[in-house]
């Protein structure tokens, strides 16, 4: 199984509630939608210790299946239009896990 976690830090003018929930429920609306993506999970909650504002979890069979949903249609719409248009930066590991 492969996991693939990404914080992101929100422009200032687009840390709000609203563009959060959207990004969640975008992403987490990918499930069933892409081969191979096992689960999706956006946290948009967060303590006051954190310094990034969302982060997304997900895991898939393989690294062929993360590599299909890096470059899937439904994912690609997703990211250019309720994701990148509102983040500063974004941070990424996948790793493997038996």
């Amino acid at each position: 199984m492969v996991k693939h976690i990404i914080l992101w830090k929100l422009k200032s003018e687009f840390n709000n509630d609203e563009i959060k929930n959207q990004m969640k429920e975008k992403l987490e609306g990918l499930y069933g939608q892409i081969d191979g993506l096992l689960e999706i999970k956006v946290q948009i909650e967060k303590l006051d210790s954190s310094n990034v504002d969302v982060m997304l979890y997900s895991a898939f069979t393989d690294e062929a299946a993360l590599n299909n949903y890096a470059t899937h249609e439904k994912h690609v719409f997703v990211a250019d239009n309720f994701v990148r248009p509102f983040t500063e930066s974004r941070s990424c590991i996948d790793y493997c896990e038996d």
